[in-house]
This record gives structure tokens, C-alpha cells and sequence, in this order.
């Protein structure tokens, strides 16, 4: 059954021993995300904090944060059946379409009821007060932060020209209690719209929702074509329509079971300096000018719970999220890419940094083919790494991704370097916005595909064993990264033909994190070193380090997120009095 709201689903995460309730008065700032952030890498409970200092409401944090949880929150036992329920109905579409006329097909049955309901009354009504954010317990998440964010916002907004509604989650910063910057990237649905609202010189509404259901709060992060309301797509999850209520203040539509709803509108001209936030990537993003969130009413229901997660180096709550996107829509790609078998997203490359492919190879090049087609899909276009393998080959099991590297990356040719867009939290490019993406095609090479000068690498058990990691320290005056990778790869006696270069204070046996270093910080046409080995086999160097001007790049270079040792030692201390196991 689908959950009605926040509460219905934290009761079924209680009865199945999911959720800790935490009654110690605990710290909105830093504090909680300490405990999160310790829970979220052990893969622990959702948590529910019932007192948190500065405010009466109580908070839930990584609620979504594991498969199982998300699984249940979409209602199936694994986010695969989402995707093949999708498959089935684009195969009978196109059956309809074929036939010029719909039949009774049981399939087809519960399509007329997932679209939303608008209703006169609703429970995230129930309180209308004037708005006062100091009143909620919004989190200050990282000590770079700039100031308290919220982090898990449904924005909607409705467009001008066609009153179409779009729902995103841009994230919240503070500023007062009842103003906030509006984070709307270059390429985002609600930034589009708002330059719509400029360009007619009108005011803009704007309305966010607090506390929904899990399948409400995944659609709004759910990267769906422009026609497909998310509420509808919300519905089609739950396999019932999203009652949706109008707002007090504006002509806009939100979900009747949401916690809160904050009302108001956004000032066409006025912008203000929002961050630096601690983001996803596990750096923290730059500080920039951005509109500002002008709040004008709040609503909630009565013993309102407030919702909250943080991002930061995954394992994180979001990265559960993506891996829903990830086999949610495959389906869709498939139908214009229909030579994917799967696909995998590695969580070290925070959604963006890295997709594993696996082909139904049928011509040479078969794979430059399928990089540039997936390049030039929607989202798809960020991924900065691409890599991909035949159809046989696991694209979970990264030791067997890494085997088909190893045996079928043999020659420059099969490293594909291409200029393109990428998110705009990319810090390793020279340019915001774009820069150069990498492209390994790992699939079995036809004779045609290899050059002969370059010898095929011998197979090893274990691929890592032709794979060497260095923690490298950088010296004014001394050798650059890439003069020593060179040098490497000119070396007869240095064995490896895989060299991955780190800074000093990273462990080389920590290979989650080294992972989440290569994905993240390098830019492929300046960060590699691809040449031939005395031996004739390919060497690849990667420069995974952190950049400079030194090493060409003139940008700012974020810090990675760490907490304070202070609140560290406070919540080691105070653990024992959380309750949690």
C-alpha cells in the first residue's frame, strides 16, 4: 500500500525496527549531522530526533538513507520492478500505438488513477501562521557552511506561459526568518522558469513543501522530461493520485499530506551571496550570487515533523536516491540507446562522475558510438566518466569492470577525450559549466580496433595487481605529478601500467576513497598521462590530486568536508546517551 504521508511511512520504518528515536536534546548545529553522518556510513536507522534545541518541532534525518528503506518507501521489494513495470507500459503503448486502438489490457488498469486530486481542505493546513523559519529546526550542516540550510525542498513553481507546474529540490540557505537563497543552477527547470517570469516582469510565486512521502520526495529530485507534471509521475509510483491542495497566499497546487508548506515568492531582481555549502561531491561548493526566497506565509499540520538529511562524501542518504534514478530509467534509455544492457553509477561519483555501461556490441567502434549518443541525453550529458563493457560483464562488480579494462584498454584509441557541458559543481575543469569528459571503452576489441604497435596486456587474477597507488607529496621546486608519471612510463623496471597518484594525507589502501578522488578530481585532458610502455603495453597515469595553479589550474579549489575535532569529541562523547545501537 502507498504511504499517505512523512508519519505513515516512519511508522512502518518503527514497527520494522528501522527507526531510532533519540530523546536527548541534541544541537541543529553540527551536531546532527555528526550523528548522521556516523549512522549513514554504518548503513544505520533512520533517526528521529524528538528535541532538538531552539525549537518545538522534532526532526527526521536518513530516513531514505539504505535500499532497504527506499525500497520500501517506493513500495517494492527492489528498484528493479519499477523499472520493468516502466518497460511493460512502453511496450504496450507502443502495441496501442500500433494498433490504433486501446483494448482491455489489465496493464494499462491503474493508469487513469495517478493523476493528481486537488482538494478544498487539507492536513498541512491545519496550522496557517506568519512565516518564521527561526522557528523550525533547520540544520547548519558543515563548519564552512554559510549559514543554515534547508536541505530536503519540494520548490514549486508554475510556469507563466502554459501554467504548467514544476516541482525541484533546490536547496535553502537562511538568511533571516523569512527570507532564503533560491539555488537554481544553469540547467534546472525552475531556473528556466524564473527567467521566464523576468522576461514578463512578473512576480514570481513560489511555494515549498516539507515532509511528504517517499515517493513524493524522489519524484522531485527525478530527472523527468519537461512534459511529465512530478506529481503525476508521484502518482504513477504510488499507483494513486497525489492529492494536491491550493495554497493560501498564491494560485499554486502542494501536496494536502505534506509537514509544511512555506508560501511566497521570489524577487525578479534582488540576488544575494549564497554559500559555501558543504554538497554531494564531498567538497564543499563555492559561494555565488543567487535570487532570494521571500517567505510570506507557513503552514503545517498539527505535531508537524520536520525533514532534513545532509550531503556530503558517500555513502550519503542521496546516494540511494540516485541509484533510484539510476534503474528507474534505464528503461527510458534503453529506447533511444537499445544497445544498453545495464548500467551502473558508482557511488564514489556522486551521481555525475561516473556511469559503467555494459553494450550488445555489433560493429567496430560500436562503443564511441554509444558514449556520444549517451552524452547527448538529458543528465547524461555531466558524466564526466563513462566507461564501457561488453554485455557479459557485470557492471556491479566493479573487480570485473576493472579485469575488462585491463584486458581490453590497449591502445590510446580506446580512451576517448571530448569537450562537452558538466554540473555545476565540477571544480577539477579550468571552466565553469564545461570541460573535457572521458570516454574508456573496455568492450573485446575486433581486429580493425587495435593498433598493432601496442602489445596486449597479460591477464592477472586480480586486476589490481597491474594497479599502483601513490600518495605523493608535492615540493616547491620538485618533480610535478605528471613529470612523475612520465617518468614512470618511460621507466623499463616500474611494472604497473596503471599509476593512480593521490596527495600525501589520503590512505592508497582506502580504495573508496581513492575512487571518489580520481572521479572527482580530474580533468581528462589535462590530468592524464597516456603513452606506451618500453615493454609496448599502455600505460595510463592519473593525477587525482588536489590542483593549483602549479599544476593549471586558475580556478578556486574547494576544501573537502570535514567536521570540527570539537563537535567530533562532544558527539563521541555523548554517544552512549543517543540510544543507539
Amino acid at each position: 500500500m502507498p504511504y499517505k504521508d512523512l508519519k505513515s511511512f516512519l511508522k512502518a520504518l518503527k514497527a520494522k525496527n528501522l527507526l531510532t528515536e533519540i530523546n536527548v536534546e541534541v544541537d541543529p548545529e553540527l551536531e546532527i549531522t555528526e550523528i548522521a553522518d556516523r549512522v549513514s556510513k554504518a548503513y544505520g536507522n533512520a533517526l528521529l530526533f524528538k528535541k532538538v534545541k531552539g525549537s518545538e518541532f522534532p526532526l527526521v534525518i536518513n530516513a531514505m538513507g539504505t535500499y532497504e528503506r527506499l525500497n520500501m518507501g517506493l513500495g517494492v521489494d527492489s528498484l528493479d520492478e519499477i523499472a520493468e513495470q516502466i518497460e511493460d507500459y512502453m511496450n504496450v503503448s507502443a502495441y496501442v500505438t500500433l494498433m490504433g486502438k486501446i483494448k482491455s489490457i489489465p496493464k494499462l488498469a491503474p493508469l487513469p488513477f495517478i493523476f493528481p486530486r486537488k482538494v478544498k481542505s487539507a492536513p498541512c493546513q491545519e496550522v496557517i501562521t506568519e512565516p518564521d523559519l527561526n522557528a523550525l529546526p533547520i540544520l547548519k550542516c558543515w563548519p564552512q557552511d554559510g549559514g543554515k540550510y534547508i536541505t530536503l525542498p519540494l520548490v514549486f513553481t508554475k510556469d507563466p506561459e502554459n501554467g504548467q507546474q514544476n516541482v525541484g529540490m533546490y536547496r535553502l540557505q537562511v538568511y533571516d526568518e523569512k527570507t532564503t537563497g533560491m539555488h537554481w543552477h544553469l540547467h534546472k527547470d525552475g531556473k528556466e522558469i524564473y527567467e521566464k517570469y523576468r522576461k514578463l516582469g512578473k512576480k514570481m510565486p513560489v511555494s515549498v513543501a516539507l515532509g511528504c512521502d517517499p515517493a513524493i520526495i524522489y519524484s522531485a529530485t527525478a530527472p523527468l522530461p519537461k512534459m511529465i507534471d512530478e506529481m503525476i509521475f508521484a502518482g504513477y509510483l504510488k499507483k494513486k493520485g497525489v492529492e494536491l491542495v491550493k495554497c493560501v497566499t498564491n494560485d499554486i497546487y502542494v501536496p494536502a499530506h505534506a509537514e509544511f508548506i512555506l508560501e511566497g515568492y521570489v524577487d525578479l531582481e534582488e540576488k544575494r551571496l549564497e554559500g559555501p555549502f558543504g554538497d554531494h561531491t564531498g567538497y564543499y561548493s563555492l559561494s555565488d550570487m543567487y535570487p532570494v526566497f521571500h517567505l510570506e506565509k507557513m503552514t503545517h499540520k498539527k505535531n508537524a515533523i520536520y525533514p532534513t538529511t545532509i550531503v556530503g562524501k558517500p555513502p550519503m542518504e542521496d546516494c540511494y536516491l540516485g541509484k533510484a534514478t539510476e534503474r528507474i530509467f534505464l528503461p527510458l534509455m534503453k529506447i533511444q540507446t537499445p544497445e544498453i544492457v545495464d548500467m551502473d553509477m558508482p557511488l564514489e561519483g556522486v551521481f555525475h562522475n561516473c556511469a559503467i555501461v555494459s553494450l550488445k556490441k555489433a560493429f567496430p567502434r560500436h562503443a564511441n558510438k554509444l558514449l556520444y549518443a549517451l552524452w547527448g541525453l538529458g543528465q547524461m550529458m555531466y558524466t564526466k566518466m563513462i566507461i564501457v563493457v561488453d554485455e557479459h560483464v557485470n557492471v556491479h562488480d566493479y573487480a570485473e569492470v576493472a579485469r575488462a579494462i585491463q584486458i581490453n584498454v590497449v591502445d590510446p584509441s580506446h580512451l576517448i577525450i571530448t569537450e562537452g557541458p558538466l554540473d555545476a559543481l565540477d571544480h577539477a575543469s579550468n571552466r565553469a559549466f564545461q570541460g573535457f569528459r572521458l570516454g574508456i571503452d573496455a568492450s573485446t576489441k575486433r581486429p580493425v580496433e587495435v593498433n598493432e604497435a601496442y602489445k596486449s596486456p597479460i591477464s592477472v587474477d586480480n586486476p589490481l595487481d597491474d594497479v599502483q597507488i601513490i600518495a605523493f607529496k608535492k615540493e616547491d621546486g620538485g618533480l610535478t605529478v605528471k613529470e612523475h608519471l612520465k617518468a614512470l612510463a618511460d621507466d623499463a623496471g616500474h611494472l604497473a601500467h596503471y599509476v593512480i597518484v593521490v596527495d600525501e594525507w589520503i590512505d592508497p589502501s582506502a580504495l573508496s576513497t581513492v575512487s571518489w578522488k580520481v572521479f572527482n578530481n580530474i580533468d581528462p585532458e589535462r590530468d592524464l598521462v597516456i603513452s606506451q610502455k618500453p615493454d609496448g603495453r599502455l600505460f595510463m597515469g592519473i593525477d587525482a590530486t588536489k590542483k593549483g595553479p602549479q599544476d593549471g589550474l586558475m580556478r578556486p579549489w574547494p576544501d573537502d568536508i570535514e567536521m570540527t575535532p570539537e563537535v567530533i569529541a562532544r558527539v563521541t562523547e555523548r554517544w552512549k546517551t543517543y540510544g543507539i545501537d
